[in-house]
C-alpha cells in the first residue's frame, strides 16, 4: 500500500470519527438541556453562549484530571478495558452507509459485522469489572454482560426478519430495497421491539441496571476517573448513535426521503438520514426523563419471557407468509 493510498484511507477514517466524537459531545449537552426542559429546570447555561461550550469544558476537565489507579487492581487490564470499549464502539461505523456516497467499507455481511463489533464491546465491560478488584464493579459488570447477551438474542431474530424481507445482509442493499416502502410499515411490531432492545443493549434508562446508584454506586466503572471514565462515556454515547443509525438503515429507509415528491427529494439523503437518527436519539432522552428504572428480575424476564418468544414467533410467521405467497427475495 502506497503512502498516498494510506493517507487517503486515514483521511476518510478521521473524516468519519471526528464528526462522530463532536456529535457525542453535543449529544450529552442536548440530553442535559432537553431533560432540564422536561423537568422544568435549567440545563447547562454558564459556559459559553447558552452553555454551548459545556461539552468542551467537561472534556478538558477529564483530560487534565489525574488518573487514580487502585492498588489492588490488575493495572494492565484496568487501563486496557475502557480502550477496548471505545475501540469496539468506533469499529461498527466502518460499514454503516451514511448516504448513497458516504460509506467507508461496503461489506457484503454488513449486518453481521455490526452485530459482531457490538457484541465484542461486552469484553471491555467484563474486564473492567474484574480488573477493578471491587465487588460493586464486578457485580455491575456481570449485570451488564447478562443484560447485553440476553437482548442480543432477540435482536438477532429481528435481523433475520429483515434478511427474509430484503434477501441481503449488505446494508446498502437493504436501504435500496426500501426505496418504495420502508420496512417499518410491514414490520412495525418488531421495529418497536428492536428499539426497546437497543435501549437495553446500550444500558440506557429504564434498563440502566449496571449503573444502579442505590445498590452498585456506579456499576462497572465505579473505580474509573479522568480519561478512563471518559472513554466508557464516549463508548456508551457512540453506541447510542450507532444503534439509532442502524435502526434507520434497517427499518426507516436509510437516506431515502419519506415521500417521493419534490419538496422532500430536494433535501440531500444524508440530511434525511441525520434527521431520522436525531429523532430516535430524542426518544432515548425522552424515555430517560419519563420512565423509572426496572428491577433486574423484571429486565431479564422481559428479555427471555416476552421479547424472545415474540421475535421468534414473528420469524416463523413472516417466513411462513413469504413462502406461502412465494414472495421470498432471490
Amino acid at each position: 500500500m502506497t503512502l498516498s493510498v494510506l493517507g487517503f484511507h486515514l483521511t476518510n477514517i478521521l473524516g468519519l470519527l471526528l464528526p462522530l466524537l463532536i456529535g457525542v459531545a453535543y449529544l450529552t449537552l442536548a440530553e442535559r438541556k432537553i431533560m432540564g426542559a422536561m423537568q422544568r429546570r435549567k440545563g447547562p447555561d454558564v459556559v459559553g453562549l447558552w452553555g454551548l461550550f459545556q461539552p468542551l469544558a467537561d472534556a478538558l476537565k477529564l483530560l487534565v484530571k489525574e488518573a487514580a489507579l487502585p492498588t489492588v487492581a490488575d493495572i494492565h487490564l484496568f487501563v486496557a478495558a475502557p480502550m477496548l470499549t471505545f475501540v469496539f464502539a468506533m469499529l461498527g461505523w466502518a460499514a454503516l452507509p451514511l448516504s448513497e456516497d458516504a460509506l467507508l467499507v461496503d461489506i457484503d455481511l454488513g449486518i453481521l459485522y455490526i452485530f459482531a463489533t457490538g457484541s465484542l464491546g461486552v469484553y471491555g465491560i467484563i474486564i473492567a469489572g474484574w480488573a477493578s478488584n471491587s465487588k460493586y464493579a464486578f457485580l455491575g459488570a456481570l449485570r451488564s454482560t447478562a443484560q447485553m447477551v440476553s437482548y442480543e438474542v432477540s435482536i438477532g431474530l429481528i435481523l433475520i426478519s429483515v434478511l427474509l424481507c430484503t434477501g441481503s445482509l449488505q446494508l446498502s442493499a437493504i436501504v435500496h430495497a426500501q426505496e418504495s416502502m420502508w420496512l417499518v410499515l410491514p414490520l412495525f411490531p418488531i421495529t418497536l421491539l428492536f428499539y426497546i432492545s437497543c435501549l437495553a443493549e446500550t444500558n440506557r434508562a429504564p434498563f440502566d441496571l449496571p449503573e444502579a446508584e442505590a445498590e452498585l454506586v456506579a456499576g462497572y466503572n465505579v473505580e474509573y476517573g479522568s480519561m478512563g471514565f471518559a472513554l466508557f462515556f464516549l463508548g456508551e454515547y457512540a453506541n447510542m448513535i450507532l444503534m439509532s443509525a442502524f435502526l434507520v438503515v434497517l427499518f426507516l429507509g436509510g437516506w431515502h426521503a419519506p415521500l417521493s415528491i419534490a419538496p422532500f427529494t430536494w433535501v440531500p439523503g444524508g440530511v434525511w438520514y441525520a434527521l431520522k437518527t436525531l429523532l430516535l436519539l430524542l426518544g432515548y432522552i425522552w424515555v430517560r426523563a419519563s420512565l423509572p428504572r426496572y428491577r433486574y428480575d423484571q429486565l431479564m424476564a422481559l428479555g427471555w419471557k416476552v421479547f424472545l418468544p415474540l421475535s421468534l414467533a414473528w420469524v416463523v410467521l413472516l417466513s411462513g407468509l413469504l413462502v406461502g405467497l412465494d414472495a421470498l427475495p432471490m
